[in-house]
């Protein structure tokens, strides 16, 4: 067997994992088009990945109507979206595996067109300003980003509520965890971080103010589905969607260990290689990993041989692989046994149909009879 360490079992939360090969959150735009609800294609995707003892984190969903910002994403805020959902659960758990879902709203990164006209919101209204970064429109046309308006409190409030709503209707659905997401510049990064936030009220200003949504929106969903089964995301050194906080030690200092506290599944880092950075150092697991005792997921363009060091090392848990599980239905076999990694075709990531989603054969149906 190759790549003994990634195939020791792992107790996360109440579930026991035969192996640490993860599937990261990847948002794919195959939603139907009309509810947001999952449809059938979304299950075979889903269960053609599934593995006894396999952990899947599905993809970003947002808790409201107005946290999306771009076509075809399923959501989890409507009873079609938790039944869409239920068939996706179902082909995992028919496969043994385990399967959490990603809550998200992704804030100032989207565009008025999927909000009746209506601006997106943000902590701050400050715009999305690196260079070269569009909006796609509701239509999938390319459109400036537009200023935010900024949320008030008493919505702050709204936000936190939207999330344990959200981890209720996942909770319905039959998923076996939430995975909150705090990554990549949207919603919840944005009151993280000092650029983004130049709020006045209790929710802006020093780091723990900064962090309060962030704390908020995980004791909620803690208080539908107990902290053993509630993980969170986090990008502190990536600069994705015009992040970047410009000092991150203190404020991710200051979550990491707050968050450490709480007995979470698991804590979820993106490396920066994969966070918008492009650069390998510094890692998050080895920075953070003297400040969290519990269990450590990892993702950012591991290879089996780097993943299963990174474990082996002490630094990570679990690794989540994402663009390579996408062409690999049967990623932890392959790696198990040392058989070829197929490559991905990026231009069918987003949108479409079959191809480039559920057409990746696997291993056994590469090879001639």
């Amino acid at each position: 067997m190759k790549f003994e360490a990634l195939f020791r079992p792992l107790q996360v939360g109440p579930y026991k994992l035969a192996h640490r090969v993860a599937m990261a959150p990847l948002t794919r735009m195959r939603a139907e088009r009309e509810t947001f609800a999952p449809r059938p294609l979304n299950a075979e995707y889903y269960g053609q990945r599934a593995t006894p003892g396999g952990l899947i984190i599905a993809e970003a969903s947002p808790v409201l109507s107005h946290g999306r910002g771009n076509p075809a994403t399923p959501g989890i805020y409507s009873e079609a979206q938790v039944a869409g959902w239920r068939k996706v659960v179902d082909a995992v758990h028919a496969k043994g595996g385990i399967i959490f879902l990603q809550l998200w709203h992704v804030g100032r990164v989207s565009h008025s067109s999927f909000h009746g006209g209506a601006l997106p919101v943000s902590a701050s209204a400050i715009p999305i300003k690196a260079e070269g970064m569009k909006a796609m429109t509701a239509d999938g046309k390319i459109s400036d980003y537009e200023t935010p308006r900024a949320l008030e409190t008493e919505e702050v409030k709204d936000i936190v509520e939207a999330f344990r709503q959200g981890a209720k209707n996942a909770l319905a659905a039959g998923f076996d965890g939430v995975e909150i997401h705090g990554a990549n510049g949207y919603l919840l990064e944005q009151f993280l971080q000092s650029r983004s936030n130049q709020r006045t009220d209790q929710y802006g200003g020093s780091v723990e103010n900064r962090a309060r949504l962030l704390f908020e929106v995980t004791q909620a969903a803690i208080d539908v589905w107990g902290a053993n089964r509630v993980a969170v995301r986090l990008s502190p050194h990536g600069i994705a969607n015009d992040s970047g906080e410009p000092d991150p030690m203190p404020l991710y200092t200051h979550i990491v260990t707050a968050l450490d506290k709480l007995g979470l599944a698991y804590l979820h880092f993106i490396e920066p290689r994969s966070s918008g950075a492009g650069r390998a150092e510094p890692s998050a697991m080895v920075l953070f990993r003297p400040l969290y005792s519990g269990v450590l997921m990892t993702a950012g363009g591991f290879t089996g041989g780097s993943a299963n060091a990174a474990i082996a090392d002490g630094y990570a848990d679990i690794i989540a692989f994402g663009r390579i599980f996408i062409s690999n239905p049967d990623l932890p076999r392959r790696l198990r046994h040392g058989f070829p990694i197929t490559p991905y075709n990026r231009a069918t990531f987003y949108g479409g149909e079959e191809k480039g989603y559920t057409d990746y054969p696997a291993y056994d149906e590469l090879t001639p009879a």
